[in-house]
């Protein structure tokens, strides 16, 4: 590719810079929202499988490793997202060479970080299990699926690497395409395994772990050839210290803020698990409802992130400043969609998860849940695109002060208030949190501080 064709390539790519931030938010959102929603799919189905085609206990076993694995899904969308930062303002700046070093760097080490995590995650899953209360007539199913899922956590890791590089090339739609094509093998292959195969919960595992390897290799190599119409190799090989340290400044806090959610649930996963299978059953299926309606709201906070990433390497902080704004309403309007659909139709929801069988215990559990969340999605969207902006410009203190407030108030009025007054204390912490989250990365913001730290990658 010529110079002068290379140019071309990346004006193209640079409409989070160059267009309104309406239009540039939203064009890049778009195709980030519904991957992600395909991503959540690959959970939600393999509950909706094995609730309607093994039982209500299967379904509880999976409910109660989810909180684990989230963790894990939020440590590589975080890493992912905090590394990009540093390849978004390298690419809005035009240093090619230096874009492709990080990216190098980013990919070795959370290769690395990923076979060290599912080796920990096999050897420890039943002592985990154990640990988190599973209940007794789940705990073996729990541990069959964790086992299985950790064989496939670097699939998921390079897979949520190279996604958050194409989005900070501006190439979402890419994600998107492998994700719906992913999605959809995994759902045949759900149903194959579980109701034709009978394998029950490993069914669902084996199905997962076999659909993310392969768009693991598919969006290795089409990055592959995305990278060869960026002239310069940046210098040193697959690792450059230097790159390193200056991605986990940023990367670290990502993942505790990406986490914050699926650490808190972790840690109150105890306290639900207490109130036995059925109501497990039921919250299972709540919150895997409620990990669909955070989708839009993640999406706008990493799109904030790039979004404000390219600019400031740009020089555009005003651009930011319009953004930031612009986002509010848009994370107002899904709000209000995420409202509507939940108070119409949490019953629907539930049942599609536990069939005809389930029982009214797990029903009045995950319908209570649904129609109490509902009403407060504004609150994380506004905590999303406020620690967006904070995290693209590299002001990390209170982002990460202000997460791990968030997961404090969500761990203690759970382990604290529901033993003693009733499980749905575990969600009524959840939007305290939210809320004092987004105060004071709001507070943050208002300073101004952003944007002398912002730049993070030096150029």
């Amino acid at each position: 590719m010529s110079v002068k064709q290379q140019g071309k390539a990346a004006m193209g790519n640079e409409y989070l810079i160059q267009e309104k931030p309406l239009k540039a938010l939203i064009v890049f959102a778009l195709p980030m929202i519904i991957g992600n929603l395909f991503q959540q799919f690959y959970t939600m189905v393999d509950s909706v499988v094995v609730g309607r085609f093994v039982g209500e206990q299967a379904l509880a076993a999976v409910g109660a490793s989810y909180s684990l694995t989230t963790v894990f899904i939020s440590v590589a969308i975080g890493g992912g997202v905090g590394a990009s930062v540093i390849t978004s303002q390298y690419f809005g700046a035009r240093e090619y060479g230096k874009m492709k070093r990080s990216v190098r760097t980013a990919l070795t080490a959370f290769v690395v970080l990923s076979l060290a995590l599912g080796a920990f995650g096999l050897v420890f899953s039943h002592r985990i299990m154990v640990w988190l209360n599973t209940p007794e007539e789940a705990l073996s199913q729990a541990v069959q699926y964790l086992r299985i899922y950790f064989l496939g956590l670097p699939f998921l890791f390079m897979y949520n690497i190279l996604s958050s590089m194409f989005n900070a090339l501006g190439k979402s739609k890419i994600p998107l395409y492998l994700l719906i094509f992913s999605s959809v093998f995994n759902m045949i292959l759900d149903v194959i395994l579980v109701r034709n195969l009978g394998m029950g919960v490993s069914g669902v595992a084996w199905a997962t772990l076999i659909a993310q390897g392969i768009s693991a290799a598919c969006s290795f190599m089409i990055f592959l050839q995305e990278m060869k119409k960026y002239k310069g190799s940046g210098r040193g090989g697959l690792f450059d210290r230097g790159e390193f340290f200056n991605m986990t400044r940023i990367a670290l806090p990502s993942i505790l803020q990406q986490s914050t959610v699926s650490i808190g649930m972790m840690l109150v996963q105890s306290v639900v698990n207490s109130f036995g299978a059925q109501m497990l059953a039921g919250f299972s299926a709540g919150m895997r409802v409620e990990s669909i309606c955070v989708v839009p709201m993640a999406a706008m906070g990493n799109v904030m992130s790039s979004y404000t990433a390219q600019n400031i390497g740009a020089g555009r902080y005003d651009r930011v400043r319009r953004g930031y704004r612009t986002g509010y309403g848009i994370v107002g309007f899904f709000a209000i969609v995420l409202c509507l659909w939940l108070e119409t139709c949490n019953g629907w929801l539930i049942r599609m998860f536990l069939g005809e069988e389930g029982s009214l215990t797990a029903f009045g559990t995950g319908t209570e849940y649904l129609r109490f969340i509902g009403w407060f999605f504004v609150l994380i969207g506004l905590k999303m695109i406020t620690d967006g902006v904070l995290r693209g410009a590299g002001d990390m203190k209170l982002f990460t002060v202000a997460n791990l407030v968030n997961l404090g108030i969500r761990v203690v009025i759970a382990v604290t208030c529901a033993p003693r007054w009733g499980i749905a204390f575990v969600w009524i912490a959840v939007p305290i949190g939210w809320l004092a989250n987004y105060l004071i990365s709001y507070g943050e913001y208002r300073t101004g501080k952003w944007k002398k730290t912002g730049n993070v990658s030096g150029i």
